[in-house]
């Protein structure tokens, strides 16, 4: 449970409300500020990230400075899949490359659960990493920043 003030759109979620939840969480993903993604999580949030549990923001800080130290050239695409009133479910792509300048597409899916705040208390994540070449990415903006609204989406790329 948190103390801050509400973090709209607030449960019970609507399709809508949903998906720009959503948008919401790839928009600062892509941003790679570490600050503005742990704030979409209760303080006492839990994850689990393949075979990695954490508790609490501050380990989901020390997380993600580590992910985007090791995956340079970070774009992600998420899309949804399910929702319930305090659920979400998502399926995503992140295309990354490695300290040796090797390419990799990540597929995943994520379960996401919220406080009556509208803040995510419950992250699981399963991710499989595909090693691509530099030709076969599929992401192209500028980044760190958002996908433009304009850039096809998981299900027109063909993902």
């Amino acid at each position: 449970m948190t103390t801050e003030l509400p973090r709209p759109p607030l449960p019970p979620f609507t399709r809508q409300d949903a998906v720009q939840k959503v948008r919401m969480a790839e928009n600062a993903w892509n941003s790679r500020d570490v600050a503005a993604v742990s704030r979409a999580y209760t303080s006492d949030t839990r994850w689990r990230n393949r075979a990695e549990f954490l508790d609490g923001r501050a380990q989901v800080e020390a997380f993600l400075i580590r992910k985007w130290a090791a995956e340079a050239d970070y774009r992600l695409i998420k899309e949804l899949w399910a929702h319930s009133d305090t659920a979400i479910a998502v399926r995503f792509c992140y295309e990354y490359s490695d300290a040796q300048g090797k390419w990799f597409r990540a597929h995943g899916n994520e379960n996401w659960l919220f406080d009556e705040n509208g803040y995510m208390a419950r992250r699981h994540a399963s991710i499989n990493d595909v090693h691509i070449t530099e030709a076969e990415r599929l992401f192209h903006w500028p980044a760190p920043g958002p996908r433009p609204e304009d850039h096809k989406g998981l299900s027109a790329l063909g993902l």
